[in-house]
C-alpha cells in the first residue's frame, strides 16, 4: 500500500476576508498523478500553497511526511537576472535528493542538460534576456530536475510548443515521484493524470478515474444535486400549504416546525445559487461577419527570411471565406511571421500577398498589447467613453451595457472599475476576448488565446468560435481545443517546410504517422494543394460506403448515450451495483469520444465529397 506523503484533514480557510475552503479533506500519496480542476478563482492555487506549508490554517489539522521534498512551477518565475539559465535550475537541485556533498559538478549538470535541451533553452543565455515563455520553461526545468517526492505544477504547457508538450507528457507518465497539475490542456490531462481532484464551491471532491472519465462523472454529480434540490423544492412547498392553514393560531405549540421551514428556504436558496453558478452556461449573441469577398487572402511564390534563416520559401496558400485554419509548429518556426504578412504588418522579402478588398480582421495577440494596465475593465470595453459597449459593426452593430456584457465572461461587476493591472493572467486574457469578439469582422485571427483560462471559459470560447460564419485564423498548442475548432492545419515544421491537412489536431498527427521519413530537407509542399490534396478525384467506393454508414453510426451512439445517461441518473447505482456503474461510466466516456470522432470523420468526407463534385 503506497504511504501517505500529505494529508489535510478538516480545513478550513479565509483568504483576503473570503472563506476559501471549509472542512477540506485530501490526501497525496506516493505515486499518485493527479490532476487539480476548478473555476478560475475556486482556489486552486490556494491548496498548492496549502500544500506547501505557505499559508496558515484557520482550523484543521495538516500532516507532511517527514523527510519528503516538494517541487514547485508557480505562475510567477522569480529568478535572479545576471544567473545564466544553467545556473538557474542547477540552484534547484538539493545536493542530497541525488547526491552527496562530495559528488557535485559533473552530476548536477548531467542532471540538468537532461531537461535544459528538450526544453528549447540556451544554457549559457542569461535569465533577464529570457522571453515570457523562456522563463517559463526555465522554471519548469528547475522544478523537474530535482526530482522531489512531490511535484506541483499550475499550467505547465503554458507557452510551450506541441513537440515540447508531448516530451513533458512523455516525462511525467515516467515520473516516479507523487505529481499534482494544473491545466487547461485536456489532453496532456488525459494522458498524464490517474486521479482528479476537483474543487467545487469550497470543497474537494476527489475522482479515481483519470481526467478522461471526469466530465462524465462530473455530469452525474450534478445531477443528483438537481435531483436533490428538486425534492427539496417539493418539500418546500409542502411545508408552505401547511402554514397558509393558520401559522397563527398554532405560534406557541409550532414554533419549532417553522424555524425549520425558514432553514429549509434559507438552504434552497443557498443551494440553489450554488448550483446555478456551477452549472452556468455561458451565452452570447453569435458572431455576424461583415460579408466579404470568396477569397479572403493569397500568398503567391512567397519568400521571407530573417538573416540566413529562410522563414517562408515560394509559399503558396489561398485562404477562403469560412476557412477554419489551426496553425502549429515549434517556437520559431515562422508561425507569427506568417500572421504578420497575413494581416499587413510585415512584406515579404518576394512573391506577393492579395489581400481581398472587404477584411475586416480582429486580432487577439497573445502578449496583451491591447490592454491597458493603468485603464479599468470599463474604459477597456467602452473606448469611447459612455456605458455600452458597441457589439458587430455595419446594420448588425447593437448595444450592450458593460457590466452585462462583463457577466458574460464570467467577471464579477463590482470589479468594473478596478484597473487592468490588479487581473489574473486568466482574466486578463478574457477580457481581451471580450474586447475582441465585441466585434469580430470577418477574418478572426486568435493568437494562443487559451493560455491561463479555465475549463468553462474554453467550453464557452469552443462554443462561440462554433457559432462564427467569418474566416477563422487559431495559433494553439492545445490540442484538444484545436480537434474542436478548426477544420485544418497548417504545419509549420521549421526550415520553410510548410504543409497542410484537413481536419484537427488528431487528423494531422495521423497523417504524419503514416508519411515516410524524409531523406534530408526537402522543398516545402504546397500548402494550398495540401488542403485539397486528392480532393479533385471522384470518391472511391469505400469512402462513398464510409460516409453513408457514418449517420447511422452517430444515432446508435447518440440512443447508446440517452441510455446510459438513464441508466447512471439512479442514485443508488453505485452502492447496489457498482460493477455495472464503473462500466457504464467507462462506456458513456468511450461513446462520447467514439461520437466526436464519428462526427469529425463524417464532416471531412462531405468535405471531400464536395469537392468532387458529387
Amino acid at each position: 500500500m503506497s504511504r501517505v506523503l500529505i494529508s489535510l484533514e478538516d480545513i478550513s480557510l479565509t483568504y483576503g476576508g473570503k472563506p476559501v475552503f471549509e472542512n477540506l479533506r485530501m490526501h497525496i500519496c506516493e505515486g499518485d498523478k493527479i490532476c487539480l480542476v476548478g473555476k478560475n478563482g475556486a482556489g486552486k492555487t490556494t491548496l498548492m500553497r496549502l500544500i506547501l506549508e505557505e499559508l496558515e490554517l484557520d482550523a484543521g489539522k495538516r500532516f507532511v511526511l517527514p523527510g519528503i521534498t516538494i517541487g514547485y512551477l508557480a505562475q510567477k518565475v522569480v529568478y535572479p537576472p545576471e544567473s545564466s539559465v544553467k545556473q538557474f535550475v542547477v540552484d534547484g537541485l538539493k545536493p542530497s535528493v541525488h547526491i552527496g556533498l562530495e559528488d557535485l559538478g559533473e552530476s548536477r549538470e548531467h542532471l540538468a542538460d537532461m531537461v535544459i535541451a528538450p526544453l528549447g533553452l540556451e544554457d549559457a543565455a542569461l535569465m533577464k534576456t529570457l522571453s515570457g515563455g523562456q522563463l517559463r520553461r526555465a522554471a519548469l526545468a528547475r522544478a523537474l530536475v530535482e526530482e522531489p517526492d512531490i511535484l506541483l505544477l499550475d499550467e505547465p504547457t503554458n507557452h510551450l510548443d506541441l513537440g515540447t508538450i508531448e516530451w513533458l507528457e512523455t516525462y511525467l507518465k515516467a515520473y516516479r515521484g507523487a505529481l499534482v497539475c494544473v491545466s487547461h490542456d485536456r489532453a496532456f490531462l488525459n494522458a498524464i493524470s490517474r486521479k482528479v481532484l476537483w474543487i467545487d464551491r469550497g470543497a474537494v471532491r476527489s475522482f479515481s478515474g483519470g481526467y478522461q472519465n471526469f466530465d462524465a462523472w462530473a455530469e452525474q454529480i450534478m445531477e443528483q444535486e438537481a435531483r436533490e434540490i428538486q425534492n427539496m423544492q417539493k418539500k418546500l412547498e409542502a411545508e408552505v400549504d401547511w402554514t397558509q392553514g393558520g401559522v397563527t393560531g398554532r405560534r406557541k405549540r409550532n414554533q419549532r416546525r417553522l424555524s425549520e421551514l425558514h432553514k429549509l428556504r434559507d438552504k434552497l436558496r443557498a443551494d440553489k445559487a450554488s448550483f446555478n453558478q456551477t452549472m452556468r452556461t455561458i451565452e452570447l449573441d453569435p458572431l455576424t461577419p461583415t460579408q466579404a469577398s470568396k477569397i479572403v487572402t493569397e500568398f503567391k511564390m512567397v519568400n521571407k527570411s530573417y538573416g540566413d534563416k529562410p522563414i517562408l520559401k515560394d509559399f503558396n496558400l489561398r485562404i477562403m471565406r469560412g476557412d477554419r485554419i489551426g496553425i502549429l509548429g515549434q517556437n520559431g518556426s515562422g508561425k507569427s511571421t506568417f500572421l504578420k504578412l497575413l494581416i499587413g504588418e510585415i512584406e515579404a522579402d518576394s512573391g506577393r500577398v492579395s489581400r481581398g478588398k472587404t477584411m475586416e480582421i480582429a486580432y487577439f495577440d497573445q502578449n496583451r498589447v491591447q490592454l491597458d494596465p493603468k485603464k479599468s475593465l470599463w474604459q477597456t470595453l467602452c473606448s469611447d467613453g459612455g456605458d455600452h459597449v458597441t457589439l458587430g459593426s455595419g446594420a448588425e452593430q447593437r448595444q450592450r451595457h458593460v457590466c452585462g456584457y462583463l457577466k458574460d465572461f464570467l467577471f464579477d461587476p463590482k470589479v468594473a472599475r478596478n484597473q487592468v493591472s490588479t487581473l489574473s493572467g486568466g482574466q486578463q486574457n478574457r477580457l481581451m476576448l471580450a474586447k475582441v469578439l465585441a466585434n469580430p469582422g470577418n477574418v478572426l485571427i486568435l493568437d494562443e488565446p487559451t493560455n491561463d483560462l479555465d475549463m468553462d471559459t474554453l467550453d464557452m470560447l469552443q462554443e462561440i468560435l462554433a457559432d462564427y460564419a467569418g474566416t477563422l485564423i487559431l495559433v494553439s498548442h492545445d490540442r484538444d481545443f484545436l480537434d474542436r475548432t478548426v477544420s485544418k492545419v497548417l504545419a509549420f515544421e521549421g526550415n520553410a517546410q510548410i504543409e497542410g491537412y484537413i481536419g484537427g489536431y488528431s487528423d494531422y498527427l495521423e497523417a504524419k504517422k503514416k508519411q515516410p521519413k524524409p531523406e534530408g530537407l526537402s522543398k516545402i509542399n504546397n500548402a494550398e494543394r495540401a488542403f485539397t490534396e486528392n480532393s479533385s478525384t471522384k470518391m472511391s467506393f469505400k469512402l462513398k460506403h464510409e460516409l453513408e454508414k457514418l449517420p447511422e453510426r452517430m444515432a446508435k451512439l447518440e440512443e447508446e448515450q440517452a441510455q446510459l445517461k438513464l441508466l447512471l441518473a439512479d442514485p443508488e447505482l453505485y452502492t447496489s451495483n457498482p460493477v455495472v456503474f464503473d462500466k457504464s461510466t467507462k462506456r458513456f466516456a468511450e461513446s462520447v469520444k467514439e461520437l466526436d470522432a464519428a462526427e469529425l470523420r463524417w464532416l471531412e468526407l462531405e468535405e471531400v465529397r464536395l469537392h468532387s463534385g458529387e
